[in-house]
């Protein structure tokens, strides 16, 4: 879920706000409102969000609010307090890593949609949670600061601890989750041992990755933790190839991002509307240069070639959301224990 101005920078990544909407509707706003919960960055200024409006109210006869909220864990935690009093219609800004414990609070309905023409890495598709992006985990890295990156988890963790990291929380992030479970998956049961080397490199852990970003673009820390495609932005918004990827040897851990239709939407013919849209070229080509991630579904221009030059890993993690719903709670207390 990179976005900066990608993500405003993303240099300039303005401090997380609680709670953000779109516009109240035009002057031709129809009876119907469509609500979608999702992360602030999605629909800043800079992000997919009013893109995505404006294409869909051009074919809905609707008008759609979003509600914005630091990021997906902090996505699912408030749709856990509002329970079925919550005002969504969708939910866009989960990953799947949460899609197992989403599905336990009862609130999200099936889609009953043809999802064939998405494909992500992986293969994955579910009858409640339809991928939109992906994206794969990576340290980005200045190459000023930094003259020889990491080129593995082992390198990252055992590295000169005066070159600092800026990384984000897993109660509150998904790539802070996303980076305890790439841990996890080349560590197993060594993790907290790793972590305990890895934290003597760690300058600051972040809410959200908008304010880890905002620091390394800042120049407080030469390395954060991101994905392999946050170098395209600054290639094609900045000109700049200073921003890099380190590629690691053992692979790396892929964030798919979906979206899910709530039990309580108050028009589910429109929210299966919205879903069915978000495959379509019109959602798809907001992706890679609003986004910065990887488009799930066929858009209707190729690629920009900045993305051509990223790092494409050989290997990818990816752990079963059961797997991730059973273990997410205790692995979040070793990985406090180590980092305290």
């Amino acid at each position: 879920m990179p976005i900066f101005p990608h993500s405003t920078i993303r240099s300039a990544v303005a401090a997380a706000v609680a709670f953000a909407t779109f516009p109240a509707p035009s002057a031709f706003a129809q009876d119907k409102t469509l609500t979608v919960y999702t992360y602030e960055s999605f629909i800043s200024e800079w992000g997919p969000g009013p893109k995505v409006k404006d294409a869909f109210e051009a074919t809905c006869d609707c008008t759609v609010k979003f509600v914005g909220v630091a990021d997906g864990v902090a996505l699912l935690n408030r749709l856990k307090l509002e329970g079925k009093g919550s005002d969504a219609d969708i939910v866009l800004g989960l990953d799947t890593n949460l899609v197992s414990e989403a599905k336990q609070t009862g609130l999200f309905e099936a889609h009953d949609i043809d999802t064939s023409v998405v494909h992500v890495p992986g293969g994955f598709s579910d009858d409640v949670f339809i991928p939109y992006d992906y994206g794969h985990f990576a340290v980005v890295y200045d190459s000023e600061a930094i003259k020889t990156p990491p080129a593995s988890m082992k390198e990252l963790i055992e590295g000169d601890p005066n070159q600092k990291i800026a990384i984000e929380d897993p109660r509150t992030s998904t790539p802070g989750l996303g980076l305890l479970l790439w841990i996890k998956s080349i560590y197993g049961d060594e993790a907290p041992a790793a972590w305990e080397k890895l934290k003597g490199r760690v300058l600051t852990v972040t809410p959200g990755w908008s304010e880890a970003y905002g620091l390394f673009t800042k120049g407080e820390a030469p390395m954060v933790f991101s994905y392999t495609t946050s170098p395209a932005y600054h290639m094609i918004a900045e000109n700049t190839d200073r921003y890099k990827a380190a590629e690691f040897s053992e692979g790396h851990y892929i964030q798919i991002e979906v979206a899910g239709m709530m039990k309580t939407a108050h028009d589910k013919d429109l929210a299966r509307e919205f879903l069915s849209f978000m495959m379509s070229s019109g959602f798809q080509d907001t992706i890679p240069t609003n986004n910065w991630m990887m488009p799930a579904a066929a858009t209707s221009e190729p690629l920009p070639d900045a993305f051509k030059t990223l790092v494409h890993p050989k290997t990818t993690f990816l752990m079963d959301p059961d797997e991730v719903e059973t273990n997410r709670k205790a692995w979040i207390d070793e990985w406090l224990k180590a980092m305290n």
